[in-house]
């Protein structure tokens, strides 16, 4: 039958294979997924149909019995009231419908037994769809994580460590050019403003070397002062 030799190909066929050749590995294990729940559907119905053929086949052949058996008890009837022509009519019913007791059983053993084939060929594609809903979600998380890696590897194959750690070194002497210029501009500016050197404690000795001169420029100042007006007192 189709539907199994079709059933039959689903089950063989190599997943991983499928996934390596897929364009998008997680929409082709759903698509699977999808494609064996349409077969275990398909092969559900067809087992209900072989069923029904069963038990119509069961009870031609049940139907038969009763017929065969009917009509040997109506032969016995006969015999009883000594018509052994009437029993012998009746025998040749039961002849007939033992015949047709073998056919049924014959056909109710084949269709009987075709059945319970396509209920365990239901039962196993049952437990393979179960087992592919168990293994779906970590399909896709490894097919997820190869993505990953692949393109991890992808940017490590174009990444120059050589070139980087030059454009951050130039970036790094870029800073301190501007950290110097910063100091150079601060310290002009100071001078601008205060006059001083920015150094107070150089600044404080300057000042005490300059006081001491106006001190001694003053004391000569005065000495000269006074001996002037002791010379016009002794005149």
């Amino acid at each position: 039958m189709g539907v199994f030799r079709r059933l039959s190909d689903l089950l063989k066929a190599n997943v991983n294979d499928l996934i390596d050749r897929a364009e998008d590995p997680e929409k082709m294990v759903k698509q699977i997924i999808i494609d064996m729940q349409t077969e275990l559907t398909k092969a559900t119905q067809n087992y209900g149909k072989a069923k029904a053929s069963e038990r119509l086949a069961e009870k031609k052949y049940l139907d038969a019995q009763k017929i065969s058996a009917d009509w040997e008890a109506k032969a016995k009837a006969a015999l009883a009231k000594g018509d052994q022509d009437l029993a012998k009519q009746a025998l040749a019913r039961k002849v007939k419908a033992d015949e047709d007791v073998a056919n049924y059983k014959e056909m109710y053993d084949s269709i009987s037994s075709q059945t319970d084939a396509i209920g365990d060929q239901v039962e196993v594609l049952k437990a393979k769809l179960e087992e592919a809903k168990s293994r779906q979600a970590m399909l896709i998380a490894r097919s997820q994580m190869a993505d990953t890696q692949k393109s991890l590897a992808k940017a490590a194959g174009t990444f120059d460590p050589n070139s980087s750690f030059e454009k951050f070194q130039r970036m790094e002497d870029k800073v301190v050019r501007k950290e110097a210029e910063a100091a150079a501009f601060t310290e002009i500016a100071g001078d601008a403003l205060g006059g001083g050197s920015g150094d107070e404690l150089k600044d404080t000795f300057n000042q005490l070397a300059s006081d001491a001169k106006v001190d001694a420029e003053l004391q000569r100042l005065m000495a000269e002062m006074n001996g002037g007006a002791a010379s016009n007192d002794a005149d």
